[in-house]
């Protein structure tokens, strides 16, 4: 069984920072890529920022210059650095990791429960 825990999030002020968290655990056997999604209210989950095991990362145009994404790879876990946060960046962040957990299984994606980051005007 694998899980993904999400810590970080918060009420933080417009032009604040935050950083989120999210360790993978259970039986791994190998992560490929990881990433945080997020979703608002009334909208579809999108993407937020992406990082492949060699670290290649990929970022929503939206968040580019602001967060950072990055990732521990002996540890298991992705981190997502948020800075100069905009209201529009409300939302319940979702971590993803694209993980086997055999070598005859293939790579499936799991989801972390979700972490609230509000950012007030």
């Amino acid at each position: 069984q694998v899980q993904l825990v999400e810590s970080g999030g918060g009420l933080v002020q417009t032009g604040g920072s935050l950083r989120l968290s999210c360790k993978a655990s259970g039986r791994i056997l190998s992560i490929n890529d990881m990433g945080w999604y997020r979703q608002a209210p009334g909208k579809q989950r999108e993407l937020v920022a992406a990082i492949v095991s060699g670290g290649t990362t990929n970022y929503a145009d939206s968040v580019k210059g602001r967060f950072t994404i990055s990732r521990d790879n002996a540890g298991n876990t992705v981190y997502l650095q948020m800075n100069s946060l905009k209201p529009e960046d409300t939302a319940v962040y979702y971590c993803n990791a694209r993980l086997r957990t055999s070598y005859i299984a293939y790579a499936i994606n799991y989801w972390g429960q979700g972490t609230q980051v509000t950012v007030s005007s």
